[in-house]
């Protein structure tokens, strides 16, 4: 088989692990992106948008293009869809990178979200606090990326500084659902319309940000498993998305309700590496790539990721433990930046969760 040559735009530590994890299938890659020192330094060449004939050149050294945010031009990849295949497609794209569009386009399809109003002024965010009821989460409806670009209004002081701090864009303000824990699926579909879903992950997360992901979801009901696979397939389905798709998602005594999509690899999925017979980043390369997928089951009963974020940590602590992995994404250390992550796997919950305890320094430390 000929090398398939595969640019990424972005050039984060989404697409160092989709470099990483695809090579070994004859891949080469390409990344198009102005840092010239990123996660993806030496593991393929990095063309800068700012550079002369930077799209022509990028397209003639490629065969397939994709991309490692929710918030890459939509313009961009239309235009380079007219030469070469993207995956997954601008439809995906456009849909997921603004709420007021995703939610709208959640309900259209029959997934269940949280109530929603659109808001432009002052006035108007008052309206939804009277129709929605508090608390309700006050969203930008483009970008935002760990808890950035929203706040919590529980009563009505709350207003007038969630508006300060919010105001002169377009924004989405959300019902608070009340959930029992946070949940993501992660599915895969190839042009052949091919499907595969991991297990799904429950999902700790603090200031916003995701600390841990614990695999497989304790004590979910065959009908809310059903449900998730059933919002995840209709996505994919309806999208005719190529890749992986995520689907964050709350777990409530109606049901489940969805939170947000993303048309990529996830940090929720991390855990794949070590933890699934084929992990989400080979499984995006196999789907751009039309090759067959990959076994998306668990390797041993359970799996777990503990984000490593501000700090890399102690790395000899963990290396020490046989079932836990560190992953450095060859980032400087910031405060709340993700700049790896550690896998683990169990053959027990019991065992899992023992594991986790003792990675707690990482999950406490979080560069705060």
């Amino acid at each position: 088989m000929a090398v398939q040559r595969i640019g990424i735009i972005g050039s984060g530590q989404l697409g160092r692990m989709m470099a990483l994890a695809g090579t070994h299938l004859n891949t080469e890659y390409v990344f198009f992106d102005e840092a010239l020192s990123s996660p993806c330094t030496n593991l393929g060449k990095t063309i800068q948008p700012s550079s002369e004939n930077a799209i022509q050149r990028f397209l003639e050294s490629v065969d397939v293009i994709t991309y490692e945010s929710e918030n890459t031009d939509a313009e961009l990849v239309s235009q380079l869809t007219k030469i070469k295949p993207v995956y997954p497609s601008a439809q995906s794209l456009l849909k997921s990178q603004h709420r007021l569009t995703e939610k709208s386009y959640f309900q259209s399809l029959g997934i269940q979200t949280a109530d929603f109003k659109k808001v432009e002024t002052k006035e108007e965010l008052t309206e939804a606090v009277a129709s929605l009821g508090l608390p309700i989460i006050l969203k930008t409806t483009r970008e935002g990326y760990d808890g950035k670009g929203q706040a919590l209004i529980r009563e009505s002081s709350d207003i007038e500084p969630a508006w300060e701090s919010l105001k002169n864009q377009e924004l989405i303000a959300e019902a608070f659902v009340t959930f029992t824990r946070e949940l993501s699926v992660i599915a895969v579909r190839n042009p052949k319309k091919d499907i595969k879903i991991y297990p799904l992950a429950e999902n700790d997360h603090s200031q916003g940000i995701l600390r841990v992901s614990r695999i497989p979801v304790e004590n979910l009901s065959i009908e809310k498993q059903q449900q998730a696979n059933e919002f995840i397939t209709k996505l994919l389905n309806d999208l005719d998305h190529i890749g992986v798709l995520t689907l964050e998602l709350f777990d409530t005594e109606q049901g489940l309700i969805a939170n947000e999509m993303a048309p990529r690899v996830h940090n929720s999925g991390h855990w794949s590496i070590e933890g699934a017979n084929t992990c989400q980043f080979e499984n995006h390369v196999r789907a751009i790539c039309n090759m067959p997928l990959g076994d998306t089951s668990l390797r041993q009963p359970n799996a777990g990721m503990v984000n490593i974020i501000g700090r890399h940590g102690n790395q000899a602590s963990v290396m020490a433990i046989p079932s836990a992995f560190y992953h450095a994404y060859g980032k400087a250390e910031r405060l709340n930046r993700k700049i790896g992550h550690i896998n683990v796997v169990a053959n027990s919950t019991s065992e899992l969760n023992k594991t986790i305890q003792a990675l707690q320094p990482f999950i406490d430390e979080c560069g705060e």
